[in-house]
This record gives structure tokens, C-alpha cells and sequence, in this order.
């Protein structure tokens, strides 16, 4: 017989109950300031109800608005396991793109500081209300358990 192991899940070192990836249509990666389509770069963040770290950045040649729809797929490409991506405008074959992907589009005003935001969507993990957070994370933990029951199989757990 082969040797098996359990470890109780609260004696070892726990990764945060949630992560999720933000992503921010940004110039400088201080502020929200882009239109997703003519967006010159993006800013992905890996978000905790703790803290968000900085994860990616993406960097696009200039593009016309209109008429280039073929700008959007690397775009949304690069923007694959994000729950969210913030802009300052979006157009409809954008909206449609981000959505098939699981993407959430957010239109919001350049006022609003990357920081803050960040800060935002960690109270928001932890105090739940905000609709796309409250469904990347419930998506994100039937993932998991998901996958926790397909590892206990390929290891022959039997029920």
C-alpha cells in the first residue's frame, strides 16, 4: 500500500481565500485614462482582500478608433483571467468581446486614482455587495473545489 498523508488545511501556510485580476486601460499606471479601443496600456493587478500587487503590464501601438476591429482581439487576449477591466470609455463590440471572455467592463472617470480603486475592490472582497466581485469570487471557489475533488481522484480517494 502506497503511504498517504493529511494535513489539516489551517496547519499550513494559507493563500488568501480569494484572488482576483484587475486590470486598469492606463498611460501611466496611476490613473484610469484610456478608451479600451484606442488603449496605448493596461495594467493588471492581482487583487487580495489584503493588498493588490502588480502583475502585468501591456503596452499597444496607436490605433485608429473606428473601423479597426481587429485591435480589440489582442487586447482581450492579453487582458485572459482578468475579472474586471476599468476604462474611461467602451464601445459595444468591445462590451461584447470583454463579456464572452468573463471580462467585466467598467467605465469610470480619469479622476479616479488606480490606487484608490484598488483599495476599493479589497473592501469590496471583503465585505462583499459589489455584484462582478461577488461573482469572480464565487466562480473562483467552485473552481477550486472543482479541482480539489480532481486531485483526490487521481490520487484514488474513494467516498
Amino acid at each position: 500500500m502506497s503511504s498517504r498523508r493529511l494535513q489539516l488545511v489551517w496547519s499550513i501556510k494559507q493563500e488568501p481565500a480569494a484572488v482576483i485580476k484587475v486590470a486598469f486601460a492606463s498611460t501611466d499606471r496611476l490613473r484610469v485614462n484610456q478608451h479600451f479601443g484606442a488603449a496605448e496600456g493596461f495594467a493588471i493587478y492581482e487583487v487580495t482582500p489584503d493588498k493588490a500587487t502588480l502583475v502585468g503590464v501591456g503596452e499597444f501601438a496607436e490605433e485608429a478608433m473606428d473601423g479597426n476591429e481587429d485591435k480589440l482581439i489582442a487586447k482581450v487576449d492579453f487582458l485572459e483571467g482578468c475579472a474586471a477591466v476599468y476604462v474611461m470609455a467602451i464601445g459595444a463590440s468591445a462590451i461584447k468581446k470583454l463579456m464572452a471572455k468573463g471580462i467585466q467592463p467598467i467605465r469610470i472617470n480619469e479622476v479616479d486614482a488606480v490606487d484608490d480603486l484598488l483599495a476599493e475592490i479589497s473592501k469590496a472582497m471583503t465585505d462583499g455587495g459589489v455584484a462582478w466581485i461577488d461573482r469572480a469570487i464565487a466562480a473562483q471557489t467552485k473552481a477550486k473545489a472543482e479541482d480539489r475533488f480532481a486531485n483526490m481522484e487521481e490520487e484514488g480517494w474513494q467516498g
